[in-house]
């Protein structure tokens, strides 16, 4: 048993093995995260602090949240990562589009200066979908600033509804669904957890 163990496993690592032998692409990666699970923006501020400790220049451009407290940008702010942060809240609370949409564009202006900069290693552009789906930034715009960033800038962009051209224009497209949350059981937002 043990003996038929080992050969499984063998024949496991000479497959990923010769995977790992021909993924010799060296290149900046456009990473989306959607779907309507809890966790895309986590999991691109843990990329962002993984970038950090390795000495990468990141910086963050946060669409939609702003208000609350948030434990990532704490940490990382700290760490020397910039932020530009809508700081605005939900579009629901603010219920005004013209003032959403000029907060949206000078988080896009910085975002866009960053998409130029060779200098920037990695680019986050939190909770972007939102404002393509909004039609609050130009969609022909952000896919050619993307498109036409430094060769090894990486990208991360999280948010809801993903559209396909979004999808297309990406490497790497993680979905995360929803099976179950907290909230819909009448728990609120929990600091350090949610926030």
């Amino acid at each position: 048993m043990a003996k038929t163990y080992q050969q499984k496993m063998q024949n496991i690592k000479q497959a990923i093995d010769k995977r790992i032998e021909k993924a010799n692409i060296e290149k900046g990666l456009v990473v989306l995260i959607t779907g309507d699970g809890k966790g895309k923006s986590t999991s691109a501020f843990g990329t962002a602090a993984r970038a950090t400790g390795h000495g990468l220049n990141v910086k963050v451009c946060q669409f939609i949240k702003g208000t609350w407290a948030c434990g990532e940008r704490d940490l990382l702010e700290a760490a020397g990562v910039e932020f530009s942060v809508m700081a605005t809240g939900f579009t629901w609370d603010t219920q005004n589009k013209e003032t959403d949409k000029q907060a949206c564009q000078k988080v896009w202006q910085f975002a866009l200066k960053n998409l130029q900069n060779s200098n920037v290693d990695m680019v986050v552009l939190d909770e972007l979908t939102y404002m393509l789906n909004f039609d609050y930034i130009d969609h022909n715009e952000a896919y050619q600033a993307i498109k036409n960033r430094p060769e090894n800038q990486h990208i991360v962009i999280t948010g809801r509804g993903a559209n396909e051209a979004l999808i297309e224009l990406a490497d790497t497209v993680s979905e995360i669904k929803s099976i179950k949350h907290a909230f819909d059981n009448g728990v609120k937002a929990q600091v350090g957890l949610d926030y």
